[in-house]
């Protein structure tokens, strides 16, 4: 059974499926998910401690850990719209969504991506879709936004569910010694090895695919750490130089993608997946194709970004789930009620209601990216503020998903709360853990999709149990982690029946397995 036993300034984002798919419930009459009469008590997953401003700022030196959610004040969670900290550089936080709706829906451009967070990724990913801006901006998203069409994941689908059914191989093998295992460190293989097989029709088990996943962890380890001293001395569009090793990382991680890419774009007849789509997408305007570089580039962020902030989204909704036994019987009926005994297929994803807003509850509570960050490129005024030319604007979801202003009960986990019958409870443009407007996350609904899959096959064969459940604590650094790593054991259900996935063929006719180790 399930028991008890987070760069912001620098940060990225990634995951239109919420804005596309209004809310909806697991409570309708045939479902047995919804069929709870008694309300459990209420539960608080962790969160940091808000302080004063000073004592947030002394506790951020004095950790160095580069945690940005030890850097907001309790003000932060209250406020529509302040100062953060003080700094040579205007820095303020919006959190109305009145204000920052024209600043993410802005059409002049005038707030591109902060120049903290492009200095920071463009050696990884260049000037591609994440950090562009402008024309360019929008001839790349012309170009990408086909390859997540709703037809596109139906036909991703299949290596989603063979990158799930291997992992329930791995499972099986710990609930058999009993060994405990990182949840982190799992949820960050399993969704590496989902993009390897959705983007480039291989599994993660390839040298070039784990050489990609260390290269990153050695790059996200390192960029994301904050510099305390640069954002109270720096003046705006001051350039960051990057560490020697983050420089060498990153060259390694798009040598890697090359390799892979050019490997991809030998084959015969090339395989029906994301990276083909990428490789053929033509600018409607000018019939042009991404240039080889471009591809790169493109891969990198699918990659890198689709996997991380999923990672980090699945470890919250596990741990979660280790502490919420009655949400998990919920999920298991109506499991039961829409896919009976058969396999999880994309044509049950839509009815996981229940287990869909779990999914939306936890990435309300722990948003894999704590902050989008823009910069103003001309003196202005939002709402009663002067904004500075240069100015850095923080529009936090960890800040607005948890202010009282726009959430009742806004720390408690309580994923009914996105039911059809407490729809009027929901403020128009609150919720954005995918980012709002015309940059909202183009790979929303791959995530959720994703999300949703793992969820309901996991859940439905396996117990987890966390182990240090006491010692949990969200940071903010490239993405909303825990601060040490959750460590589970787990148990296989009885009488409960494995989905039957087909091993991935590769290209070169070989069957693949994965066994990730910690």
């Amino acid at each position: 059974m399930y028991q008890s036993n987070s760069v912001a300034c620098r940060c990225f984002a990634w995951h239109k499926w919420t804005l596309q798919h209004p809310p909806m419930t697991a409570q309708t009459s045939n479902n047995p998910a919804s069929d709870q009469t008694v309300s459990p008590p209420a539960y608080t997953p962790p969160r940091p401690q808000a302080l004063s401003p000073i004592v947030s700022l002394v506790r951020l030196i004095m950790q160095g850990d580069g945690d940005l959610l030890s850097l907001l004040p309790a003000d932060a969670y209250r406020m529509p719209m302040g100062h953060l900290g003080y700094s040579r550089r205007q820095t303020l936080i919006v959190n109305d969504p009145q204000l920052y709706k024209p600043i993410l829906l802005d059409p002049t451009d005038s707030y591109p991506k902060n120049d903290l967070m492009v200095d920071a990724l463009a050696p990884l990913v260049g000037n591609s879709i994440f950090v562009s801006s402008g024309d360019e901006w929008r001839r790349q998203r012309r170009m990408v936004d086909p390859t997540f069409s709703h037809m596109r994941l139906g036909a991703a689908f299949p290596a989603m569910a063979a990158g799930v059914a291997a992992y329930e191989a791995e499972l099986d093998a710990l609930a058999t010694s009993g060994e405990a295992f990182s949840l982190d460190l799992a949820m960050s293989h399993l969704t590496a090895d989902i993009i390897c097989r959705t983007v480039f029709s291989t599994s993660f088990d390839t040298r070039a695919s784990r050489e990609v996943f260390d290269a990153f962890a050695l790059f996200e380890r390192s960029v994301a750490q904050v510099e305390w001293k640069r954002l109270i001395f720096d003046a705006a569009w001051t350039p960051v130089p990057q560490k020697p090793q983050v420089q060498a990382a990153c060259q390694h991680i798009r040598t890697l993608l090359g390799e892979m890419l050019d490997t991809h774009q030998q084959q015969a007849i090339p395989p029906n997946d994301i990276c083909t789509e990428i490789v053929n997408a033509r600018d409607a305007e000018t019939g042009k194709t991404f240039s080889h570089d471009e591809l790169i580039d493109q891969l990198g962020v699918m990659f890198l970004a689709g996997h991380e902030t999923s990672a980090s989204a699945l470890t919250w909704v596990f741990f979660i789930l280790t502490q919420q036994p009655q949400i998990v019987a919920r999920m298991r009926a109506e499991i039961d009620n829409v896919v009976g005994d058969g396999e999880v297929g994309f044509e049950h994803i839509r009815s996981l209601t229940f287990i869909r807003n779990v999914f939306r509850e936890t990435i309300r509570l722990y948003p894999p990216i704590t902050f989008i960050p823009r910069v103003a490129l001309h003196a202005t005024k939002i709402g009663r503020f002067n904004v500075k030319r240069g100015a850095m604007i923080m529009i936090s979801p960890w800040t607005i998903h948890r202010n009282e202003r726009y959430w009742k009960n806004a720390n408690v986990f309580d994923p009914d709360r996105f039911s059809v019958e407490r729809e009027s409870e929901l403020v128009a443009g609150a919720y954005l853990p995918f980012g709002l407007g015309p940059r909202v996350c183009v790979g929303a609904a791959f995530a959720t999709t994703e999300a949703t899959l793992i969820m309901a096959r996991l859940i439905r064969r396996f117990d987890f149990t966390a182990l240090n459940a006491e010692t949990v604590r969200p940071v903010a650094r490239l993405t909303t982690r825990p601060k040490t790593q959750v460590m589970l054991k787990v148990k296989a259900r009885s009488n409960v029946v494995a989905d039957r996935n087909p091993p991935l063929r590769t290209a070169t006719g070989e069957t693949t397995s994965r066994v990730a180790r910690n």
